[in-house]
């Protein structure tokens, strides 16, 4: 199976570089560069919603992301903590 290619929104990226601690901003991270050999990992699940937006959790943190097969891609659109993360919609 081919890798897909991967983006992240520069907002998304902002969030990432606030995560407070280092030990936590590299778990996001790693798990967020995994997204392109898995975009479904065990785990994921798609948000209810009209967008095709998917979810999977990193310790109290979510990584939100659209998954489009045809062009083979992976969008980060929100990162941020579970208490936070639905807020405004990605």
């Amino acid at each position: 199976m081919a890798a897909y290619s991967l983006s992240i929104k520069p907002s998304a990226v902002e969030e990432v570089e606030e995560i407070s601690t280092k030990r936590d901003r590299q778990r996001v991270v790693r798990r967020i560069a995994a997204l392109a050999a898995e975009p479904r990992p065990r785990g994921c699940e798609k948000l209810t919603g009209p967008a095709d937006v998917y979810r999977v959790r990193q310790g109290p943190y979510r990584i939100l992301y659209v998954v489009d097969d045809a062009a083979r891609t992976v969008d980060v659109l929100k990162v941020g903590h579970r208490r936070e993360v639905y807020r405004h919609g990605p």
